[in-house]
């Protein structure tokens, strides 16, 4: 199986809480709303999916995540591909390495990592941040290349967020982003266990012809430790698990609803 979690984003804390989870099982898309959305104040149900104790399952991805997937009519849709790595993917693939991200609501869709076959922890991300650094770091992004090494640094005094991790170059010294804050937690118990020389970061990609936000595209590499849990925690709890009654192909995906 794979899962996605549904992060939504605080507009005064700023703070982002799992809210939802959607997974996808044998051609068949679920989505259960999570503890997390009682953490967010005013938070409200998305669309038809109005019922936070049910669980919704389709063979259509939902309205909320398919407006997220770049159409393949696309003219830019090859480009787009390049700069996520991906030769080809389905929808779920795309979401899980863009975070589904728009400009016009708070959401992100959180990709929860699973050990490798060796046990090891490996995650990509676009480096976050960008457009707040200073020219010259951006700049900076032109002489990086694909197996640059990059380097974690805690940024423990910002306000948003104590756990953020920043990324840098090694020589010379230049700041290329942030590790997207919904992995600090996990990176930083990686770092406290395995120790800082075990947790790896390189540059997979370059995109000088993309938008900023996918513009440096990285790999983080750590052992799994034994007992590891990744997306550990209540707000990551579905509300609740119900019968399953699966619709049929065809139907509209917002009522397929699991009783």
């Amino acid at each position: 199986m794979s899962q996605l979690f549904v992060a939504m984003q605080d507009q005064r804390s700023r703070r982002w809480t799992p809210v939802a989870r959607l997974s996808l099982e044998n051609g068949q898309y679920r989505f259960v709303y999570t503890r997390g959305c009682q953490e967010v104040p005013g938070f409200e149900a998305f669309g038809r999916l109005r019922d936070l104790d049910a669980e919704y399952v389709s063979y259509e991805l939902f309205p909320l995540f398919a407006n997220r997937v770049l159409p393949k009519a696309r003219p830019e849709y090859s480009r787009y591909m390049k700069w996520l790595g991906l030769s080809h993917a389905d929808a779920f693939e795309e979401l899980t390495r863009t975070g589904g991200l728009r400009a016009t609501d708070r959401l992100e869709l959180i990709a929860c990592p699973e050990p490798t076959e060796d046990r090891r922890y490996e995650i990509r991300f676009f480096s976050r941040g960008l457009r707040h650094l200073a020219e010259e770091c951006q700049r900076a992004l032109d002489h990086l290349g694909i197996g640059d090494r990059l380097y974690l640094m805690r940024d423990e005094q910002n306000d948003v967020d104590a756990m953020a991790l920043m990324l840098r170059t090694d020589d010379p010294v230049r700041l290329v982003g942030y590790v997207p804050r919904y992995y600090s937690a996990d990176i930083g118990r990686l770092l406290t266990g395995v120790g800082p020389t075990a947790v790896t970061v390189y540059v997979d990609a370059v995109n000088l012809d993309a938008p900023l936000h996918y513009r440096l595209r990285c790999r983080l590499t750590a052992p799994w430790p034994e007992g590891f849990v990744s997306c550990a925690g209540p707000e990551f709890e579905p509300m609740r698990q119900s019968k399953k009654k699966l619709p049929q192909k065809g139907a509209d995906p917002s009522d397929a609803r699991i009783q």
